[in-house]
């Protein structure tokens, strides 16, 4: 018989979740191709391939 799980009141906090947020990659690239994205103290480089497809590196 498997264990059985005790049942947590939900914090009301914990439902009033932020929608997330959408960017288009043609406003985020404003007309180029590639980006770099600053985060932690790191250079991230956003791109767009030849087939379209978007790359992050670091």
């Amino acid at each position: 018989m498997p264990p059985a799980i005790a049942a947590h009141p939900v914090n009301a906090a914990v439902q009033a979740v932020k929608p997330v947020k959408r960017v288009s990659s043609a406003g985020l690239m404003d007309g180029g191709r590639e980006l770099e994205i600053e985060h932690g103290g790191r250079v991230y480089r956003l791109r767009i391939t030849q087939l379209n497809k978007l790359i992050l590196t670091a």
